[in-house]
């Protein structure tokens, strides 16, 4: 309701005694509905609900308003408050005791405010590492344009419950044990048979190991191959910092290969002598070109001289613009350690991933995965092999090429107004692009600016290990029209400050 709602009941802070109880009401919550989002009142009542009784407020032993009494003085579906009492009760704040109505039973530990303000420039005052990566992901923006992630506002909840309740009916008390450290049996097909249907890559789902995201699978791949007696991995040029840090902290060195408008450069991989290179064929990160057929070709050549390939498939399922490219382990499977994950398909936050690799290492993965973690989640692998095996998740792909291909559509016509100077890269696919700039300035000078305006992104040169053009890596994937609109806005008059 507009103002705050109006009751003489109220709960005084110095009762916490077990026999208190809240008169009906809600005056003492201040409660005032004009600050709730649209569309998540039952979220904001509940955050306020719990904050209260963190506060002591609502102190245990106290009773709740009856759902009835707030939803009528709150103006709100009663719907509204029986959802938010449900969620504490289902969190242990709040217990029901039928015609004693819903008591509170325990104070939630809430994290305490963070008094700590966003730097953005310490945060591109130096060169980047790991530690980098999650300060900047820690510090709040407006408007979040990091790379690599994709609408998470569709992840598809309904499709997911629906298929843990398929799983959950159909599970024995034996099933909640531990489980294979090379993942759930049936996950690993479903994997199996996604790869054949979606990239080409015929499979046994017993050489397809469960990881914790494609950075667990290139950290135990660089503990497999330094016990094997590889110390050097070429990479990209401009690549994927965080992939280059993974290898660099299992003491590999990472060799730098330019990327142009064809991919990897092969012969300055021969050059370089590293027995191994990582790269991202199918959309390169963060430049958004394609290995071409000539370089495909010079590529396995090399392999069948005795490289290996650790091969990235980033990003390989969001094409636009014409269909995917073949995975290079569908070509020459001996010589190519595959690696992918559902963090583009789904969401990052699952953090369930695969790797394929040659029948020489799979059992040292094997060993390395179970030494590190006895193996994933065994549920959420089984909810995910149920909605492969449904073509649940093919429909949420279509869903999300055409959510994504309107976004990118949008940054790109932004970038067009506000920044017409900046060359544009990666359009044909993925969820992010790489623009670039003629102009002489240091993009993490651009980076700063920008997040001090509310504005989060990456400069490119994060990316690099030799110098090159200034730019800025743009997600586009996780914002709306009107914010990547706002966002290049304030990148272009960013930009004209710095020219």
């Amino acid at each position: 309701m507009g103002p705050a709602c109006r009751h003489n009941g109220s709960v005084s802070r110095s009762k916490t005694g077990s026999s208190d109880r809240a008169k009906p009401g809600a005056d003492f919550l201040q409660l005032n509905f004009a600050d709730a989002p649209p569309g998540g009142l039952s979220d904001w009542l509940t955050g306020r609900l719990r904050q209260a009784i963190a506060d002591g407020l609502l102190p245990v032993g106290s009773r709740l308003p009856a759902s009835r009494v707030l939803a009528a003085e709150l103006r709100v579906s009663r719907g509204v408050v029986t959802e938010a009492y449900q969620r504490l009760i289902e969190t242990g704040q709040a217990a029901g005791r039928g015609r004693a109505g819903t008591i509170v039973v325990a104070a939630p530990v809430l994290a305490p405010a963070s008094t700590r303000k966003p730097l953005p420039r310490k945060v591109f005052s130096g060169p980047p590492s790991l530690d980098t990566l999650d300060e900047l992901r820690a510090t709040p923006a407006r408007i979040d344009l990091s790379p690599g992630v994709p609408d998470l506002a569709a992840f598809p909840r309904a499709a997911w419950l629906r298929a843990e309740r398929t799983v959950l009916d159909a599970l024995s008390p034996a099933d909640f044990g531990y489980g294979d450290p090379r993942g759930a049996p049936v996950f690993r097909r479903a994997v199996a048979n996604w790869l054949a249907r979606n990239r080409g890559i015929a499979v046994d789902p017993d050489d397809v190991v469960i990881v914790a995201g494609v950075a667990q699978g290139l950290v135990l791949l660089a503990q497999v191959l330094r016990a094997d007696g590889i110390g050097v991995v070429a990479v990209e040029d401009p690549g994927s910092f965080g992939a280059r840090q993974h290898l660099r902290q299992h003491h590999l060195e990472t060799t730098p290969v330019p990327v142009d408008s064809g991919g990897l450069r092969v012969g300055e991989l021969r050059a370089s002598g590293a027995p191994a290179v990582l790269l991202t064929p199918a959309h390169q990160f963060p430049t958004g070109v394609v290995l071409d057929g000539a370089r495909r070709r010079e590529l396995m050549a090399w392999a069948e001289e005795g490289g290996l390939v650790i091969e990235d498939d980033y990003d390989a399922e969001h094409r636009y613009d014409r269909p995917p490219v073949p995975a290079l382990r569908s070509l020459l499977p001996e010589q190519v350690c595959y690696t992918g994950s559902v963090s583009k398909l789904l969401a990052p936050a699952l953090r369930v991933g695969w790797i394929v690799v040659p029948r020489r290492y799979r059992a040292a993965v094997v060993n390395a995965k179970r030494d590190a973690d006895l193996g994933n989640a065994v549920l959420p692998q089984l909810v995910l092999a149920e909605l492969m095996d449904s073509g649940e998740l093919e429909r949420q792909l279509r869903l999300l090429r055409r959510r994504h291909r309107r976004r990118r559509d949008a940054m790109i016509d932004a970038i067009r107004t506000r920044l017409p100077g900046a060359q544009v890269h990666g359009a044909a696919a993925g969820l992010h692009l790489t623009i670039t700039f003629d102009h002489v300035f240091a993009d993490t000078e651009l980076a700063a600016a920008v997040l001090a305006r509310g504005v989060k992104v990456q400069p490119l040169s994060w990316h690099r290990q030799r110098s090159g053009q200034p730019g800025l890596v743009l997600g586009y994937a996780a914002s709306s029209a009107g914010e990547i609109a706002e966002a290049m806005a304030v990148i272009g008059d960013v930009v004209a400050g710095l020219t």
